[in-house]
């Protein structure tokens, strides 16, 4: 069969065929854009993604330090607590009568004030004496004249203080006898 097709055809079918290639044309530069813009939306995305991904790396890590810190702060702060509370028992608990402190001098001068003379003996070791120092009394010796003395204090009701537990003879003024 053959079709005889005229000029006018012709012409239609070409101006159909250049506006059909025109519109592809349209669609491909309407296609390749939107995918232009996907693809940037893609790396966009993908980089807020990344850093996202990094800042909750570095604030588990900071959290982590910050657990760490306050679970020290924790210990720390509960150590306080028990201190504090044997503090207020202390001072909470009035002394006794005949209740006697241990001050320790160094030449005469007091050096440290403890609860005990054991504790006192222990304190000299730390300063170079040997731990099982003999101690004898003092004698007639001056507490200046004696490297490390013990002198016991009571506490006295009446005074509401402590008191020397053995007083020392005065001593002549001006060498009166």
């Amino acid at each position: 069969m053959i079709r005889i097709v005229s000029t006018l055809r012709l012409e239609q079918l070409e101006y159909d065929s250049r506006a059909a290639r025109e519109h592809v044309r349209e669609v491909t530069g309407s296609a390749n854009e939107a995918f232009g813009e996907h693809i940037r939306e893609l790396y966009v995305t993908t980089d807020r993604a990344e850093r996202a991904e990094a800042t909750t790396s570095e604030v588990g890590a900071i959290l982590k330090r910050a657990m760490e810190e306050l679970a020290a702060a924790q210990q720390e702060l509960l150590l306080k607590d028990i201190e504090i509370r044997r503090l207020r028992e202390e001072l909470e608990s009035e002394p006794t009568e005949g209740e006697a402190l241990t001050v320790l001098l160094h030449y005469g001068e007091p050096h440290s004030i403890y609860a005990s003379r054991e504790e006192a003996h222990a304190d000299v070791a730390v300063h170079g004496k040997p731990a099982d120092l003999v101690w004898g009394p003092r004698g007639e010796r001056s507490a200046r004249e004696c490297e490390w003395s013990c002198e016991p204090f009571i506490y006295d009701a009446a005074a509401n203080g402590f008191r020397r537990a053995f007083m020392p003879a005065p001593e002549p003024v001006g060498g009166a006898a």
